[in-house]
């Protein structure tokens, strides 16, 4: 099963729905505070519809605690900064897929550390950026596309 990390998301509806992603294919949510919302939220919850029980999300006070209790873990980051594209990576199970929040991305000192381990999504020179929740929904489909979509039908 993969690992879709949101470090430190803003917008509950992007949340609710990379929560349905996970649902729906088996992958395990990781979620690094602070939020920019609450767990509650009514946007959250109706974007991720009836699918709450079929989710297994963790949570984390930073990022260096996420990579403490997952010494064995292989980190994949995603940016628009990143030199290589996300359909370069050979992805295994029990990937770590790290997304930054919707405003900014990930943490420059994130991605100078793990330069050679970020990765982007191709679009046009005069777009900013996809929505944070469409890009984790990319990502996802093609590694699980590269595993043999395993567990799904």
């Amino acid at each position: 099963m993969l690992h879709i990390v949101l470090h430190e998301p803003e917008i509950p509806a992007n949340t609710g729905n990379i929560s349905r992603t996970c649902a729906a294919t088996g992958c395990v949510l990781h979620l690094i505070r602070p939020l920019g919302f609450s767990t509650d939220d009514k946007q959250l919850k109706r974007a991720g519809l009836d699918y709450w029980h079929l989710l297994d999300v963790r949570y984390y006070d930073s990022i260096d605690e996420l990579w403490a209790r997952h010494p064995e873990g292989r980190f994949f980051y995603l940016s628009t900064k990143g030199k290589r594209w996300y359909t370069d990576v050979s992805y295994q199970p029990w990937d770590f897929l790290v997304f930054g929040k919707e405003s900014r991305g990930l943490p420059d000192d994130i991605l100078q550390r793990h330069a050679e381990e970020t990765f982007r999504i191709p679009i046009r020179a005069q777009a900013r950026s996809l929505n944070l929740s469409n890009a984790v929904a990319i990502v996802v489909f093609e590694a699980l596309r590269q595993l043999g979509f395993p567990g799904l039908v």
